[in-house]
């Protein structure tokens, strides 16, 4: 198991007994779950709802998605991109659903594992996923399915008590993060390549054609010089003899 994907499953399981063993978690609940009308007097309820569960099958099927997606995940994209991507994720199913379900408290970590199911989509998505371990489907029409479903149980108030805005947000937040990771990591890859294929100032200096002042040269080496700045511009200094370069210095200061 991967560094965050483990410490992801720890620290939702031991919330989870924490709400169930700890009487005291009672009072804390309103202050850690999302809210919307409240939520920016609770700035810390848009990462700390994703680590509260409202029963166990609710906490499993999270777990068990972000172990069977987040592992690959991680080790695609490294440890510190696939947090990022996880709370951003989170994050924005949190603000999808302050603008679309306003007055809906929500829970769970959903919005952090769509996010990654996305993620895995993205880099694989003819892979096959088995829904209930028998029913194949590729990874892309998983997320596309689940994508219409959420629209529709979203606007329509079909399945009461299901995130569905978090789920929604929870995929364009994972999308967004790698649209600009991608677009940062291909920036970086141009410039590398541009570094890469500069000429070193020393053949910047022999690619450059020296500038002769053809008026002050003797008739007897004007020709010659001629000769040697027409083969410079039409193929380069470097296709230039020592013995060329050597003429041409006496009549140029730039030529070494």
């Amino acid at each position: 198991m991967t560094p965050w994907v483990q410490r992801l499953i720890i620290a939702n399981v031991a919330v989870f007994f924490a709400q169930q063993m700890l009487p005291q978690f009672a009072t804390l609940w309103p202050h850690l779950a999302f809210y919307p009308p409240g939520a920016l007097l609770r700035p810390w309820t848009f990462v700390t709802y994703m680590f509260l569960h409202g029963g166990i099958a609710h906490l499993v099927f999270n777990m068990l998605a972000l172990y069977f997606f987040g592992v690959r995940l991680e080790m695609r994209v490294g440890s510190s991109h696939f947090i990022r991507l996880y709370l951003a994720s989170g994050i924005a199913g949190a603000l999808l659903s302050m603008v679309f379900s306003r007055y809906a408290g929500i829970i769970g970590a959903s919005g952090g594992v769509f996010g990654v199911m996305y993620g895995f989509a993205h880099f694989w998505p003819r892979e096959r996923v088995y829904i209930w371990g028998i029913l194949p489907v590729e990874a892309r029409w998983l997320v596309l399915g689940t994508t219409a479903l959420a629209l529709f149980g979203g606007f329509t108030g079909t399945q009461r008590g299901v995130a569905h805005f978090a789920h929604l947000g929870g995929y364009v937040g994972g999308w967004i993060y790698l649209h600009l990771l991608e677009r940062k990591q291909g920036k970086a890859r141009r410039e590398w390549q541009q570094r890469v294929n500069a000429p070193a100032p020393e053949a910047q200096k022999l690619s450059r054609v020296p500038d002769v002042d053809l008026s002050r040269i003797h008739p007897v080496n004007r020709e010659e010089v001629e000769r040697i700045i027409a083969k410079a511009r039409a193929s380069g200094m470097e296709s230039l003899t020592s013995q060329e370069r050597t003429f041409l210095s006496h009549f140029s200061g730039d030529v070494a």
